[in-house]
């Protein structure tokens, strides 16, 4: 293949029409997965689907869209390596699992560690084994809390149409079922919006926010990623659509062409010191990205180079460092111009005489 890609589907139905014979199983992240190849866009793409419905679509259609630019061509790729690194079947292990019913949804949640609390919340369409490298890194030294999201991973199904508010408040509900107190907040792509969210709705919940790929508005990605998009709905249908799998994957999906809808004035009132990550190949337009960090009172800009949005599955030692670096330092505004002549005078006082 000249190009090639990862694409990792959450559950058989989805590519139930996929034309390619099957390749043997694997383990992928502690769930067993059916390999298939097919060609979308003009790229080769291998297919890992699970068997069980354990991993999630986020993961695989974001990885697709920038084929190119992730860190395999042909054969096995990197990435399962160091998923499988893990013995710890993250998003499957009953010794760290908890339920709880909130706003009439059953939502599904681990702990893990001891220390200050951290919540960490995954991507669309994701689940808590998605988070994996973050959550063994931070776990030495924090509480970590990860949940499925509503309509996603083990976390029950809603009546009510899926929304970034309502996945908002069910974050903020776990806080209190767990008594957790003032949380520093992590999110992922969807995740990172409902971070941001959470400085918004519930800002005596937070500490520290890092809102990674975020966005405000369904327009805020790049052609591409909204091509796709498109795509993906127009793929789940048929025999697919009309399990319960292929419904779910479908309104899980469809969230992300109408949602969200937050006006860039309402960051003014996060108060939270709030770390606004990007890549710069992300899914997300980079002025946007950049938008919402000058948007808000108290925040740091990061961008990650020659990475795209699953850089924290890609590399987690680059993203975890950043992150820990952020939370562990005390926020301080810079006022540009006093910080820059103040750090100059320093430098010019240095110089050998």
């Amino acid at each position: 293949m000249a190009r090639g890609g990862v694409f990792i589907c959450g559950h058989r139905p989805f590519v139930a029409k996929a034309p390619t014979p099957t390749l043997p199983t694997l383990r992928f992240a502690g769930v067993e997965a059916e390999q298939q190849r097919l060609t979308f866009d003009g790229v080769a793409i291998r297919l890992y689907c699970s068997l069980s419905g354990g991993i999630g679509s986020m993961v695989g259609f974001l990885a697709a869209v920038r084929v190119a630019a992730l860190v395999l061509v042909a054969g096995v790729a990197a990435p399962v390596a160091a998923a499988s690194a893990a013995n710890i079947p993250y998003g499957a292990n009953k010794a760290a699992a908890g339920t709880f019913v909130h706003d009439g949804v059953t939502l599904y949640y681990e702990t893990y560690g001891a220390g200050a609390p951290l919540l960490l919340v995954h991507g669309n369409g994701g689940s808590i084994g998605t988070l994996a490298a973050q959550i063994a890194f931070f776990k030495t030294h924090r509480r970590v809390i990860v949940m499925d999201s509503r309509d996603q991973g083990r976390s029950g199904n809603s009546a009510v149409p899926l929304t970034y508010e309502r996945m908002t408040d069910d974050l903020a509900a776990v806080l209190d079922h767990l008594h957790a107190g003032p949380t520093d907040v992590v999110g992922w792509s969807d995740g990172g919006i409902e971070a941001l969210l959470m400085g918004v709705r519930h800002p005596g919940k937070v500490r520290k926010l890092v809102a990674m790929a975020a966005n405000l508005s369904p327009d805020a990605v790049y052609p591409e990623t909204d091509r796709l998009l498109k795509d993906m709905l127009a793929m789940n249908s048929g025999a697919a659509a009309k399990t319960a799998e292929g419904r779910r994957e479908a309104k899980v999906t469809a969230i992300m062409l109408t949602e969200p809808h937050i006006d860039l004035a309402l960051l003014k009132q996060v108060q939270a010191p709030t770390l606004i990550a990007s890549r710069d190949h992300d899914l997300i337009r980079l002025d946007h990205t950049v938008a919402i960090y000058e948007a808000l009172p108290n925040a740091q800009l990061v961008v990650f180079p020659n990475n795209t949005h699953l850089v924290p599955f890609d590399d987690p030692k680059l993203f975890n460092t950043a992150v820990e670096r952020f939370l562990a330092t005390p926020f301080k505004r810079i006022d540009r111009i006093p910080a820059t002549m103040a750090s100059f005078d320093r430098l010019m006082a240095g110089l050998a005489k």
